[in-house]
């Protein structure tokens, strides 16, 4: 699995070697758990269901669906798609360590901020309407919209008014700069689409696939699992 979801936290900023600031985006990856396992026999293919977070209001037919895994409620449900043998479980809790690396690349999608209805001058930068003497109250207009007679009609994608923001957005190719395996953050450099609280998709970069093109994280988790067996038996 190469697909992780999390929660912004915000940004702050770290220091690297040289002393210089460098401002990062802490995402938040405890919270994540997994739902539900499908594979190619039963489902046809194979991926995982994610979630996150905790669920305030859950319709019946979503609320069985966890109580049948018997996993808690959450934020949505986010289908990621896994190796056959990646040794994944229903109510598994997620790691970052066990699938991102400082210096990693990795795509980062959210949904942007909403404003609302606005203005050209905000929504497209616009210079605005002269605001000296002589000019009506047309300030922040968009001023003309099109031709006369001919061709009669507003081309399509003219730059108007209407609603920004709250569009779904990919960031690629940032890098992992930081991971606290205590908190289970991630810090990556520079900004993340969305506001604070957001939940966001993390993947491995596609412009810039591991050199063998596996995937190493399922090796990690199998590792994990069979020392705890190991030790379990010892005792």
């Amino acid at each position: 699995m190469n697909t992780l979801i999390a929660k912004k936290v915000g940004m702050t900023q770290i220091f690297d070697d040289n002393s210089a600031a460098l401002g990062v985006t802490v995402l938040d990856v405890s919270d994540c758990r997994i739902v539900q396992v499908k594979s190619e026999d039963k489902d046809g293919y194979d991926a995982v269901q994610l979630t996150i977070g905790t669920a305030k209001n859950v319709n019946k037919p979503i609320s069985e669906h966890y109580k049948k895994y018997n996993v808690e409620p959450g934020q949505g449900l986010y289908e990621v798609p896994i190796d056959p043998d990646s040794g994944l479980e229903s109510g598994m809790r997620i790691n970052v360590i066990d699938f991102f690396e400082i210096g990693q690349k990795v795509d980062i999608t959210g949904y942007s901020k909403g404003h609302g209805f606005t203005g050209v001058m905000k929504r497209y930068n616009f210079k605005g309407q002269k605001a000296s003497h002589g000019v009506h109250k047309v300030h922040r207009a968009g001023g003309s919209i099109g031709n006369a007679s001919y061709p009669g009609h507003v081309f399509k994608g003219q730059k108007m008014a209407g609603r920004m923001g709250n569009e779904k957005k990919t960031i690629q190719s940032v890098t992992v700069v930081g991971i606290d395996e205590e908190k289970n953050y991630l810090l990556v450099n520079g900004s993340v689409p969305g506001k604070k609280g957001n939940i966001v998709q993390i993947r491995s970069a596609i412009k810039l696939p591991s050199s063998d093109g596996s995937n190493a994280t399922s090796g990690k988790i199998i590792e994990r699992s069979e020392a705890k067996t190991s030790v379990s038996e010892e005792e």
